[in-house]
């Protein structure tokens, strides 16, 4: 097996890097039959970003202080424990900003798109789904759509919730909602297509972030499940990604 092994630039990463590559050899990515992430959720998520289209599988190892989406580290058998891993097929939200100005700009996120407001002033904004109006003006801090994945991430925080794998469902989450009083969010299916838009956005800027990426000044925002990429990602039989999520409620 041809292992590639990507490590974050923290000292811990680094040595075990060095063991690693002593012990199993080194491939380059793109070449490999599987991509070896060390580090933690950060460092996760930007290597699956940047092969995400490759489909090559990627098995994490935890490096760093977090690690929702790594197996635990141990550097023997590691080709066993590969050969014996679960996958799991994540596929990303796909956000359509459009800015104020008139541009439109694309990303992906794995975990969620979320929208926030830039001042202090709280955001207005209206939530549609599949091009229906459900809440004309939403207001508070913000809102999100999170992904099964990013579930226990940001949308936890948030008080949105878990969801497992394989659900076909998102999290539709406000941040800090002060209107409509009573509502604390939705669960849709995978298929439905989310926007936002943003009411007063010359006296209320409200910025778009898609997982590492933002955009600031945004005035509508589509976000729809990317179903075309497949994201393949790797974990122990006794310790998978959909028990995480799981267990993740009843701590």
């Amino acid at each position: 097996m041809k292992l590639a092994f990507l490590a974050s630039e923290t000292n811990k990463s680094q040595n075990s890097l060095k063991q690693l590559i002593a012990r199993y050899g080194q491939h380059e990515p793109l070449n490999a039959d599987v991509i070896v992430v060390l580090g933690g959720d950060g460092f996760m998520l930007q290597c699956l970003h940047q092969f995400m289209y490759e489909t090559i599988p990627v098995f994490g190892l935890r490096r760093g202080t977090v690690g929702f989406l790594m197996n635990d580290y141990d550097d023997k058998d590691l080709i066993s424990r590969i050969q014996a891993a679960k996958e799991t097929v994540l596929h990303p939200l796909k956000m359509l900003a459009t800015t104020v100005a008139g541009k439109q700009e694309a990303s992906l996120a794995i975990n969620e798109v979320s929208l926030l407001r830039q001042t202090k002033q709280s955001a207005h904004i209206e939530i549609l789904i599949n091009g229906q109006s459900k809440i004309e003006k939403l207001v508070g801090d913000g809102v999100m759509v999170a992904t099964p994945a990013g579930s226990t991430a940001y949308n936890l925080s948030a008080h949105g919730p878990v969801i497992p794998l394989g659900s076909e469902i998102l999290a539709l989450t406000p941040i800090s909602p002060f209107r409509p009083r009573r509502w604390r969010g939705a669960i849709i299916p995978s298929h439905a297509e989310v926007t936002f838009r943003v009411k007063s956005h010359d006296k209320r800027p409200v910025s778009a972030t898609a997982d590492n990426t933002e955009i600031r000044d945004v005035s509508e925002v589509v976000i729809s499940e990317a179903k075309d990429i497949k994201i393949r990602a790797l974990y122990d039989e006794q310790h998978n990604l959909e028990d995480r999520i799981i267990n993740e409620q009843f701590s």
